[in-house]
């Protein structure tokens, strides 16, 4: 019977799943997540070519990752896919400097990884808790750490230095980059669709609860809104992007914020959220006939457009523009004004197609191709651990 993999990528309110199976070409046997953990949380399973879909409702209360990680177990045991699982790949968010590809996870590995939890509050711990549970239930299997922050390794020394002393930039203190699987993902299918020119300059936009934007040349990352940590660049559902250092030196000094009270603000309590006072997802923000949601929604997409300009000058120009990600492939609305915000770029989009749920939503005059391609870090993850040699 054909091994499987078993690919594992929490989140903060959610945790994801895919169960591949082949190695030349990879063939999905199940998709799903548990959503909304932290209120009225649902497992829900879309249908493939060889599964029904399913749903489950675990009522109005908060559960822990570690019952929704038994809640996908008991659903693969369910179905004769866990006792298949031979290897399991996680989306790890933080590789630091040290871990640039897929790597085994030992306990060394785990040690290390540890160590980058406070650049990744709200991820890295969750993905960890993953790789121990995961290796308690199937402690036969290999388990491999994807990292987000791999794919931008790529990226000039220049694009990654901030204005601090030299020495800090050696002990880490440097623009890491985040959503690299995500990114890895498009760039691959970018590939399919161009060849080897991979859309030549591309900005690919991943936009969904956490957001930001890459700048590719062939494929290949060169720049992106996320910096040191995944609070950087754009404004999203709940964290704040790009903020003036002083007003985190205000806060803690003239405010009497705590470290503790300061990080829940920035990464809970801002955003989309803070900013409209109403909610942090988007399509409830587009319903809402409230001011202020309209107010976070205008300040979303000109922060997108406005970093779309500085990432089309480190690229010396755009021919690609991609969405992907929730609020990327589900917001037409969200596509549109963007696409008119970078309109200077010589973006043009076709409403017609946009509204339809195309793919290819550019403009026939458009000199830059846009694109809505979905995302699929699991994909990459599998890919991705494929490509450890002791496996």
């Amino acid at each position: 019977m054909t091994d499987v993999i078993l690919v594992l990528n929490g989140g903060s309110s959610s945790l994801k799943f895919a169960a591949f199976q082949g190695r030349d070409e990879l063939h999905l046997l199940v998709r799903g997540s548990v959503s909304s953990i932290g209120e009225r949380p649902r497992l829900h399973v879309a249908p493939t070519a060889t599964t029904p879909p399913f749903d489950r409702s675990f009522g109005e209360q908060a559960i822990s990752v570690g019952k929704a990680f038994e809640a996908v177990m008991s659903y693969l045991a369910d179905r004769g896919l866990l006792r298949r699982v031979s290897k399991v790949g996680h989306r790890i968010v933080h590789g630091g400097r040290e871990f640039a590809r897929a790597t085994l996870l030992d306990q060394g590995t785990l040690d290390a990884l540890r160590k980058l939890e406070p650049l990744a509050p709200i991820h890295q711990a969750i993905n960890l808790e993953l790789v121990e549970l995961a290796g308690r239930l199937l402690p036969d299997a290999i388990q491999v750490g994807c990292f987000d922050t791999a794919f931008h390794a790529t990226q000039p020394e220049i694009a990654r230095l901030y204005g601090l002393p030299h020495e800090m930039s050696e002990q880490g203190i440097v623009s890491y980059g985040f959503h690299g699987l995500s990114y890895s993902h498009i760039a691959n299918e970018l590939h399919r669709r161009y060849g080897a020119g991979a859309g030549g300059r591309a900005i690919v936009a991943h936009l969904g609860s956490g957001a930001s934007l890459c700048a590719m040349k062939a494929g290949v990352s060169r720049a992106t809104t996320m910096g040191f940590s995944t609070l950087d660049g754009l404004v999203m559902s709940t964290r704040c992007g790009a903020i003036d250092p002083g007003v985190l030196l205000h806060l803690l000094q003239d405010r009497k914020l705590s470290p503790d009270e300061l990080s829940d603000l920035l990464y809970e309590k801002s955003g989309l959220l803070g900013v409209s006072g109403v909610s942090g997802n988007m399509q409830t923000l587009l319903a809402s006939k409230d001011p202020a949601a309209m107010r976070a929604v205008d300040l979303f997409v000109y922060r997108v457009g406005r970093e779309i300009g500085s990432l089309a000058a480190a690229l010396g120009g755009l021919d690609t523009l991609v969405f992907t990600a929730g609020i990327g492939e589900h917001a037409p609305l969200i596509r549109r004004r963007i696409c008119e915000a970078a309109a200077w770029l010589g973006v043009a989009m076709d409403d017609g197609l946009n509204r339809s749920g195309e793919d290819f939503v550019s403009a026939a005059n458009s000199p830059v191709d846009v694109l809505v391609i979905p995302a699929d870090e699991e994909r990459a993850v599998a890919t991705e651990l494929l490509s450890v040699e002791t496996i």
